[in-house]
């Protein structure tokens, strides 16, 4: 038997959500119908994970690995679409040898850096110069325009991130440092992503949304899910937007976050963190089943 005809009725599901635009109510659909042909892409850090204040100790939402091992079988992909290395992604997802994920790949670093589970394996591109000058550079920096009380530093291997979470006031340090910090990057040849209450310097020419179209292009699915929370989520935002045009149905689910309403302004769908996350996986698997 082959995948059901679409249709663009949604079942009568109380579990499953249902979009609250046209283009939403078709994309979950079409997955519904086809999920043969649809890739499931989300975002790790509050999307699959909470938001925590270290983001060394961020793991995933204990439901997420059983939500999506169960759903992986059932639809063409899955995978996880991140700023973090790849490597740490899988690490603090728990996402390695798991049944139903033997086919999970993981972006990382916006796409330089892919990790499948079929081999294991990371592969990636030469890291961009500019990130090791701004490192060694950054520490003075910060301290020399007075931002260094409050902010601590991340090293993400392929960039480096400056967080504004534990400072007195965290908004008004983050955009206080947006210019600066953008001045610096450019020096180096690198540019500045901004995401919750994180200003993160990394190279240019790749973001979610280039590695999602083209990773949605790779498999040939004719639907894809992308699920995020965060200003750096945007391009993948605008990719499944694109591709709509080039008829590819899509569903832009928020993990709602009142740190980002730019971001839930432009979904189909919004709920409740990595939990409403997990239900939202789990209800379609179960629809599936």
């Amino acid at each position: 038997m082959g995948d059901p005809v679409y249709s663009p009725e949604l079942p009568d599901v109380p579990d499953l959500p249902e979009p609250v635009t046209p283009a939403g109510r078709e994309g979950l659909a079409a997955l519904l119908a086809r999920p043969g042909k649809a890739v499931i892409a989300l975002d790790f850090d509050g999307t699959l994970a909470p938001i925590v204040p270290d983001p060394e100790q961020a793991r995933a939402h204990p439901g997420a690995v059983p939500a999506l091992a169960a759903l992986a079988p059932k639809v063409r992909s899955v995978a996880v679409v991140t700023g973090r290395p790849a490597g740490v992604a899988v690490r603090y997802g728990g996402l390695a040898g798991v049944p139903g994920l033997e086919h999970l790949v993981v972006l990382g670093h916006y796409g330089a850096e892919r990790w499948d589970a079929v081999s294991s394996t990371v592969h990636a591109a030469e890291p961009h110069p500019g990130v090791a000058s701004v490192r060694a550079e950054l520490p003075g920096f910060l301290d020399a325009i007075g931002a260094w009380r409050g902010t601590w530093i991340e090293e993400k291997g392929r960039a480096v991130a400056v967080h504004t979470r534990r400072a007195r006031d965290p908004q008004a340090a983050f955009d206080e440092l947006r210019e600066p910090l953008a001045e610096l990057a450019s020096r180096h040849g690198l540019i500045v992503e901004p995401g919750r209450l994180v200003l993160e310097l990394r190279p240019p020419g790749m973001d979610k949304g280039v590695a999602l179209a083209d990773y949605v292009r790779e498999v040939g699915a004719e639907t894809v899910l992308y699920a995020g929370d965060d200003l750096g989520d945007l391009p993948a935002f605008a990719a499944v937007e694109k591709l709509r045009s080039d008829q590819v149905r899509g569903l832009l689910v928020c993990s709602g976050s009142a740190e980002v309403a730019e971001l839930a302004d432009r979904a189909d769908l919004v709920v409740d963190g990595p939990q409403g996350v997990v239900d939202l996986l789990g209800a379609v698997a179960a629809q599936l089943g």
